[in-house]
């Protein structure tokens, strides 16, 4: 069954790259936009974010103030992003930090939910090259609320204690069910696998999904860092990074409780996640590291023939970040828009040129605040602004 998706996929990526190069390419240079911090051009019609003080993810709570947190503190702003006040998260810090890759969510009810892996108890990976694994892997997944706003938190609670390599999205679904991706290494060899967590009672309670595991052999192999969000017919879509030249996808009919339907997407993506939302004006956003740079059809590989990277040669193309909308459920998509792309090291997969891992806030209807883990892009940008003329030639199906 893979192998008959990989080779649809292989037809499809054929025809994205001739339709794509067919057209028009942006030249990204100070004509067509600004040169801003790291080498990073923008288009004309975003705008840097100067005073946000990290890379997100940011939420808006219902009475309008801005929330976001750091390693061990959480920050709000009263005044849309121009002063932040700083509070501690937890009551032992020493026992707790907060990894790069978190979620945060305040419920319809005010519950204010986070997510995280504990980098405090990440054991010291070593690599067992004829066990072709690590001896032990552990980065435990847990979750905390808070029920003033950010103010105070409760005692976080341990999910699993398997390694986490991220914990990448979170909604709440029309019924109230709360739902995040996470992740846990297996072994035997090293890979990686997704899943989900569903809360019934604003994070009181837990339940874990099943688990997909796609297998893989290496320490970034497998299915890692996937997206989620609710379709109109009201099931859950999620989308996966994988190391196969485009995300895959899974559905759940039970708010994240079994995931069904696993199979390659027609979004060609380099080994990127990738990040989806639904917007206030009901379009979908997708934000994204394409396969391949705009008007090309190669770039460097990385992994592949038995190394510890991957099975399989990677594309991990990260220097341009792009979007697209979607106004009919994610069947069909705008023509890709690049938002950001680093000029430093063009087509030489070097991380000091990378910006991925993409956040996104809508902090008032039509304006988006879009920021990266990688690379610290932080922007804002109209949605108006984020749409190209006509359809790429993917969607879902």
């Amino acid at each position: 069954m893979k192998a008959l998706q990989l080779l649809l996929f292989i037809f499809l990526s054929f025809f994205i790259s001739v339709s794509v190069c067919g057209q028009v390419q942006p030249a990204f240079d100070k004509h067509t936009g600004s040169i801003i911090d790291n080498h990073t051009w923008i288009p004309r019609e975003a705008q840097p974010l100067q005073k946000l003080p990290n890379a997100g993810p940011y939420i808006q709570l219902h009475n309008g103030i801005l929330l976001t947190v750091d390693s061990s503190s959480c920050f709000t702003s009263s005044d849309k992003g121009k002063t932040w006040k700083q509070t501690g998260i937890f009551a032992n810090s020493s026992s707790f930090k907060i990894g790069g890759e978190h979620v945060l969510l305040e419920t319809s009810r005010g519950m204010l939910i986070l997510a995280f892996s504990n980098l405090r108890e990440a054991s010291h990976l070593i690599w067992d090259s004829v066990a072709f694994d690590f001896k032990e892997a552990i980065l435990p997944t847990y979750v905390t609320r808070s029920l003033d706003g950010g103010r105070t938190w409760e005692t976080p609670q341990k999910l699993h204690n398997s390694w986490t390599g991220a914990n990448r999205s979170i909604i709440e679904t029309r019924s109230g069910a709360v739902v995040f991706t996470s992740m846990m290494m297996r072994h035997n060899p090293c890979h990686h696998t997704v899943l989900t967590y569903t809360s019934f009672n604003d994070g009181k309670d837990w339940t874990r999904s099943n688990i997909i595991d796609l297998g893989g052999r290496g320490d970034h192999s497998g299915v890692t860092e996937s997206c989620i969000v609710q379709l109109n017919d009201g099931r859950l879509w999620q989308l996966i990074r994988t190391n196969w030249g485009c995300l895959w996808q899974a559905y759940s009919k039970d708010e994240g409780l079994t995931w069904t339907d696993i199979s390659t997407s027609t979004i060609d993506a380099s080994s990127a996640p990738a990040m989806v939302k639904r917007l206030s004006s009901g379009r979908l956003i997708l934000l994204w590291n394409r396969r391949f740079p705009s008007g090309g059809n190669t770039y460097p590989m990385r992994g592949g023939n038995g190394s510890r990277f991957s099975e399989v040669a990677v594309i991990n193309h990260r220097e341009e970040l792009s979007v697209s909308l979607s106004d009919d459920d994610g069947k069909s998509w705008s023509v890709p828009k690049v938002i950001a792309k680093n000029l430093q090291y063009p087509n030489q997969d070097k991380m000091a040129s990378w910006i991925a891992y993409p956040f996104v806030l809508e902090p008032e209807p039509g304006l988006l605040w879009i920021t990266t883990m990688q690379g610290g892009l932080k922007i804002s940008i109209k949605e108006s602004d984020c749409s190209n003329r006509g359809k790429a030639p993917f969607g879902r199906y």
